[in-house]
């Protein structure tokens, strides 16, 4: 499943997000998206995890926790419109 993790610190890190997704299953990629002219963080990135069971445990855990300072917002991703 992939989810979208939104309201990021803009100093988050892939590693770091990966850690605390882990906790709850395995994690097959994390994507901060970042501005392409300027390389900063957007403040968002997307969480890919194998499990959806895991993925749903995570986001209901997640979804509202401080993360760096910040309260996260996470929810399963919605397909890309093309």
């Amino acid at each position: 499943m992939n989810i979208y993790v939104g309201n990021l610190n803009y100093k988050a890190e892939e590693s770091l997000l990966k850690e605390k997704f882990s906790e709850y299953g395995s994690v097959e990629s994390t994507k901060i998206i970042q501005d392409k002219e300027t390389g900063r963080s957007k403040g968002f990135a997307f969480v890919e995890m194998s499990d959806d069971r895991d993925a749903d445990k995570a986001i209901e855990a997640l979804n509202g926790a401080d993360f760096m300072g910040r309260t996260m917002v996470v929810n399963k991703a919605r397909p890309k419109t093309k």
